[in-house]
């Protein structure tokens, strides 16, 4: 809840009342997931807002719209919190032995980590898959 101002009084002692100051957000930056690839060759983006509000638009420019759940938003703030998300982006995947693997450019902030999504690569950026899931999960 937002603090609030102490009520005043004027020179007629009437008192006016409590002001609440607007609180701040919770510093959640915006999410973006992009997919391409696969059999069919998509190419779809998601982004998800601090509030939890989210557009995904697919290959070809059909959009739409929605908002993760309390639970979902709670769990995607402590996923995109974990330091190991920006350790992950430092990482090069290398390529990968699929062909026609999902490749997911996930960005938080300022920070972008990319993943091929194939089964038999060594490489599986933990936190980044997690996001990918349930972003993946959430929006359809």
């Amino acid at each position: 809840m937002g603090a609030t101002v102490p009520a005043s009084t004027t020179a007629a002692s009437t008192p006016t009342p409590e002001v609440p100051t607007p609180t701040p957000t919770s510093g959640t930056p915006l999410v973006v997931l992009s997919r391409s690839g696969g059999i069919a060759g998509r190419g779809d983006t998601v982004t998800v807002h601090p509030d939890g509000r989210w557009i995904a638009v697919d290959r070809a420019g059909t959009t739409r719209t929605g908002t993760l759940d309390a639970a979902e938003l709670d769990r995607l703030r402590r996923l995109v919190a974990d330091p190991e998300l920006a350790a992950e982006a430092t990482r090069s995947p290398g390529p990968t032995a699929c062909r026609d693997a999902f490749d997911y450019r996930l960005t938080v902030g300022r920070t972008e980590s990319h993943w091929s999504d194939c089964p038999v690569d060594s490489y599986r950026p933990r936190v980044t898959a997690e996001v990918v899931e349930l972003l993946v999960r959430a929006t359809g």
